[in-house]
């Protein structure tokens, strides 16, 4: 006798089900669809990330394993590794990326008030790419190298809670800097990016569209000092600066003033050179900020640490954008239910509770806070966490 309802059950129950529909209502998801719907669909790749499945076998298996339970997770279609290959084949991946959307938004409003390190009112992004390799011959339409293929993850980061606010997969070849052009940019906030992303003509159109900026330099840039603010050198900035560009190509494409900061990090031995349009923050803030934009690639490397997206159940280009969207989908119901739970726990140990308890009847917020377990021993030194 069935009681009480799963783990997983119990989770989907954050999912905003008015507009998952939305989403496949807008792409014909579920056009002539009898019985394997696109959420299921999402149930099993959800099930998958949770659970860390290797493959679409693996997937089959394990749920045709618990086959009279499968009511209780939601899942009303039959599980075939055929049928959710074909889903994720022709199924526009477009809807779990909008429906992505959807839950981060949600997930940006309860991460609001939280701190990344420097008390801001402005909204801060940090911007950066990560490559996933891919083999050419299985996926000849990620181009990268002439014997290699690849894709990228494009992601704008909003520090607050590590919420990816933007994420655009493309194949290897596309440049970070043309991203640039597909941004909506935001009044007022403030975009940290690494010195890949200099372009100044891009860079002219953020200050145009009233956002701040904050770059790192090249060893090559050449400027023309205008006057030097004061700085303290006992916290190890070495100068504050109002320039202009002297390359005649780069003054056309900035023609505006720009302010440089000189850091030397004593932690790591190393000289950094900022620039930013940001004249009325601390130079030792600028210095910080640009120090907090590591969070996007502790970001990057924990997702590929702890979800499917390195190893894809299908080769074309839709089946890996759908994984990928889903698996973000994933995290970021995830950390949801963490805020919305008040769960102390860090997300690490949250999907570990997660991967084995998904088939348990027991309330979640039981399973994700038990105080026998012990959290602070729960993660190796050599692991990536986020949310703790």
């Amino acid at each position: 006798m069935n009681s009480g309802r799963t783990i997983f059950s119990q989770l989907m129950d954050f999912v905003p089900m008015n507009d998952f529909r939305q989403c496949v209502k807008c792409y014909n998801g579920n056009y002539k669809i009898k019985s394997f719907t696109c959420w299921d669909q999402y149930l099993c790749m959800a099930f998958a990330q949770l659970t860390y499945r290797e493959s679409l076998r693996d997937i089959q298996a394990c749920l045709r394993a618990a086959q009279t339970k499968l009511y209780h997770l939601g899942i009303r279609g039959k599980v075939s590794r055929n049928t959710l290959a074909n889903a994720n084949q022709v199924r526009d991946w477009r809807i779990y990326a909008d429906f992505a959307q959807v839950l981060i938004a949600k997930a940006r409003k309860l991460y609001m008030g939280e701190s990344f390190g420097v008390e801001l009112d402005q909204t801060v992004y940090a911007l950066d790419a990560t490559i996933i390799d891919l083999c050419l011959s299985l996926f000849p339409w990620a181009e990268f190298r002439k014997h290699k293929g690849a894709i990228k993850l494009h992601t704008l980061l909003d520090l607050k809670g590590s919420i990816p606010t933007v994420i655009i997969v493309t194949h290897g070849k596309v440049h970070e800097v043309n991203i640039l052009d597909q941004l909506q940019i935001e009044a007022g906030a403030i975009y940290i990016m690494d010195r890949g992303y200099i372009d100044f003509t891009r860079l002219h159109a953020i200050h145009q569209a009233g956002a701040f900026f904050v770059i790192r330099a090249k060893d090559n840039f050449r400027f023309k000092r205008l006057y030097s603010l004061p700085v303290d050198k006992a916290t190890g900035m070495q100068c504050d600066q109002v320039i202009t560009t002297k390359n005649f190509y780069a003054r056309k494409d900035y023609p505006e003033k720009l302010r440089r900061i000189r850091f030397f990090d004593k932690d790591n031995n190393k000289r950094l050179v900022f620039l930013t349009n940001n004249f009325t923050l601390p130079a030792l803030t600028i210095a910080e900020l640009y120090r907090c934009r590591w969070q996007i690639e502790l970001f990057f490397k924990w997702i590929k640490q702890h979800l499917r997206i390195k190893a894809f159940y299908g080769t074309s280009e839709n089946a890996v954008k759908t994984q990928i969207w889903i698996a973000i989908s994933v995290y970021v119901l995830v950390a949801i239910v963490k805020k919305s739970l008040k769960i102390d726990s860090s997300l690490y140990t949250i999907l570990q509770v997660l991967s084995v308890t998904l088939f348990e009847k027991t309330p979640i917020i039981h399973a994700l806070t038990d105080s026998n377990g012990q959290d602070s021993g729960a993660v190796p030194s050599n692991q990536l966490t986020l949310f703790d």
